[in-house]
């Protein structure tokens, strides 16, 4: 079955379906729910969370087409609260540029460790961008923004990482 099919069946009360999504999906969301949270019990919970929301609210799901998306949504929210009960900070270090070298794993971790510079509305964008690859039209729907407001914040996020990356390097200059 498709994604489509899978996720209107799922709207219409299939429990199977809505199984088969989910594993389709856990990865991506692993992926974004690490690169925002950054510590493991506080993944998994909000992943368990956004898993049990999804479920509850499936029948609202609008547009079935537009699952991933609305999931996506739904984990962001929940990435959002777990920050809020928790009040943590994130570690940050290096970024660079995915049209302007490699996409690997090393990249991707040198990321991470820079996102703790940035704040949640910027970083929830970096994640969704470069970790995710998703395009500017795909993150605008999931963050509720317009594609110029979420090449603003993604501008914005760069800048800053810009100045992060140089700070070590500064550091290292003085005597």
């Amino acid at each position: 079955m498709q994604d489509l099919e899978l996720a209107a069946a799922a709207k219409a009360g299939s429990r199977d379906a809505f199984i088969s999504l989910i594993r389709k999906n856990e990865t991506m969301l692993y992926s974004i729910a690490n690169g925002i949270l950054r510590s493991r019990p506080d993944v998994l919970d909000a992943i368990q969370e956004t898993i049990l929301q999804a479920y509850k609210e499936i029948a609202r799901l609008r547009e079935p087409a537009y699952f991933r998306t609305w999931l996506v949504r739904i984990l962001i929210n929940e990435c959002r609260r777990v920050i809020r009960h928790n009040r943590k900070v994130i570690p940050v270090e290096h970024l660079q540029d995915k049209r302007a070298g490699s996409h690997a794993l090393e990249s991707d971790l040198e990321l991470l460790d820079l996102l703790d510079g940035l704040g949640m509305d910027q970083k929830e964008i970096v994640v969704l961008y470069y970790l995710e690859d998703l395009s500017i039209q795909e993150i605008a729907g999931i963050v509720d923004l317009s594609e110029s407001g979420v090449k603003s914040r993604l501008h914005r996020a760069r800048i800053k990482l810009e100045a992060l990356m140089r700070e070590p390097a500064m550091k290292e200059e003085l005597p």
